[in-house]
């Protein structure tokens, strides 16, 4: 049986995620997909895609809004551009989105059941009722807008939607995962995802149970008169057991206390002990090499990492910086080079030549071991030096280049 994982804050975060960032995302997302299918295999990307704190580090290495709801939307969509070339190789599909291509996922489902073999109108039945029980069985003021049905030709699946609660301006995330999914009305989400609201209905509840019976006798032997008698007796209902909660907060900026210290501390001493030895060549490319070992240590913690590691969501956009400037511009220098590496080591892990992707292990494993004794920069101290260096890596954001932002505001001082 399936079993909810926590739930988190989601603030809504307007803008759009621009096409030299939307292309990056969809080529990392992509090779971060093959590396941990050739390592643990495709039932555990699934898997991974199911685990709220995972997705929401996933969204941030890639570049996206580290704490925002537009992490749903952005990841999303870029597995479905990112994968879709691959879909044939991985045996993995991605239908649905938002708006419009969430209405289309039935139609896609039923084309890739009659071109691959799987039962399509079932799963276009499941991708119906997963809708339904989290905007009516749930009933916790989100309208859903969203819906990503991944699945593979196996027929497992995982399902993660959003929901909008435009007076708050918050938003839910919903998990689903085919893995133990004895029953659609009876707790069977993987995770679910958004803001304390206080009590609310929800019959998938397994105490529920009772109620969900009661409501077909009321259905059935009573009138509407009757009915609401009864609702006018009804007492509140007990509270929601609490879940571990994930809070991502409304600030945009990342700040120190939203980082595991020690654990960026070991991720920077890893690169820093491991990047010789084991990425000679890369680090002769003048002024990028060291950064991007860096990047990669957190893009393997990411291919490698246990659930326990990824509850500071915010550590993982030290990797390639935000599109708004948060924690920094993104560094494309670092950016492109860390997807040329892990592409490099992908291609040649399936011709038998793991070194390069056991390099990338060896990284997650030593800076695992490092940070319960490692040192270094203090939080705002290494965001100052990321943003000082920031030209020298290309840094872009939504509000342009870095060097010429900085060229501007020199002139006119």
């Amino acid at each position: 049986m399936t079993r909810r994982t926590g739930s988190a804050d989601l603030p809504l975060h307007g803008g759009r995620v621009p096409p030299w960032l939307a292309a990056r995302m969809a080529a990392l997302g992509a090779v971060i997909c093959q590396a941990i299918i050739h390592h643990y295999g495709r039932d555990e990307f699934l898997r991974r895609l199911s685990h709220p704190f995972w997705f929401q580090s996933f969204g941030a290495v890639m570049g996206m809004d580290w704490h925002s709801s537009g992490i749903t939307t952005s990841v999303i969509g870029a597995l479905k551009r990112g994968l879709g070339p691959l879909s044939h190789e991985l045996g993995l599909h991605v239908c649905g989105g938002r708006g419009n291509q969430s209405r289309r996922t039935p139609a896609e489902l039923t084309a890739l059941g009659e071109r691959i073999g799987f039962d399509g109108e079932a799963l276009t039945r499941t991708s119906r009722l997963v809708a339904k029980v989290d905007s009516a069985a749930v009933q916790d003021g989100f309208d859903l807008y969203l819906h990503g049905f991944i699945v593979a030709d196996d027929g497992k699946w995982t399902v993660v939607q959003q929901g909008m609660n435009g007076e708050r301006r918050q938003a839910r995330r919903y998990h689903w995962h085919s893995e133990g999914l004895d029953s659609f009305v009876e707790e069977p989400h993987a995770a679910i995802d958004g803001p304390e609201q206080g009590e609310i209905i929800n019959l998938t509840d397994r105490r529920a149970a009772p109620s969900r019976s009661a409501q077909l006798d009321l259905l059935a032997g009573l009138g509407p008169d009757r009915i609401v008698s009864e609702l006018a007796r009804l007492e509140d209902p007990p509270a929601q057991g609490f879940l571990p909660h994930l809070i991502m907060p409304a600030h945009h900026d990342v700040r120190a206390k939203d980082v595991v210290l020690r654990r960026l501390h070991g991720t920077l001493a890893a690169a820093a002990d491991r990047g010789p030895a084991d990425f000679a060549e890369l680090l002769l490319v003048p002024g990028v090499g060291a950064r991007t070992v860096e990047s990669l240590a957190m893009v393997a913690e990411v291919v490698h990492g246990a659930p326990c590691r990824f509850s500071d969501p915010a550590r993982f956009s030290l990797a390639h910086g935000g599109k708004d400037r948060h924690p920094y511009p993104v560094p494309l220098r670092v950016y492109d080079e860390t997807i040329s590496v892990l592409k490099s080591a992908v291609h040649k892990a399936r011709l038998g030549r793991e070194e390069e992707l056991a390099a990338l292990k060896r990284l997650d494993d030593q800076a695992r071991q490092l940070e319960t004794f490692a040192s270094g920069p203090s939080f705002d101290a290494h965001v100052a030096r990321e943003r000082d260096r920031s030209p020298d890596y290309d840094g872009r954001s939504v509000f342009g280049w870095e060097a010429n932002l900085r060229g501007a505001k020199d002139r006119s001082a």
